[in-house]
């Protein structure tokens, strides 16, 4: 059973950085789509940013294009989302995503069948 660990949340200042890790687990496919997605309290679950199973492909969301950046070297290694230029509306629970078996990429949190249990961020001004 594929399981997905996330990490690297925790409190900075607006214009900071940080840097989550998302640990895979389990018998993943090598063919598997991944994204983060993140929560804010009363908001709907958000796609941010997405990579394809060989990492050449990636897509954002708008409201983090050209500050966060997804990657990952391969499916045994963690993916992460460096996060930069943060800023207070950044505050959120952000979760990993696995969908086995898919490629490309995609921010629709209906296209994925697995996700960790989510890290903190928040961003003060």
């Amino acid at each position: 059973q594929v399981q997905l660990v996330e990490s690297g949340g925790g409190s900075v200042q607006a214009g900071g950085s940080l840097r989550l890790s998302c640990n895979v687990s389990g018998n993943a496919e090598s063919n598997s789509r991944m994204a983060w997605f993140r929560q804010s309290p009363g908001k709907e679950r958000e796609g941010i940013a997405s990579i394809s199973p060989g990492g050449d492909r990636t897509s954002y969301a708008d409201s983090v294009k050209g500050r966060f950046t997804i990657s990952r070297d391969n499916l045994k290694s963690p993916l992460y989302l460096q996060m930069d230029s943060l800023k207070p509306e950044d505050t959120a629970m952000y979760f990993c995503a696995l969908k086995p078996g898919r490629g490309g990429t995609s921010l629709a949190q209906y296209m994925y069948d697995i996700w960790g249990q989510g890290t903190q961020v928040t961003v003060s001004s």
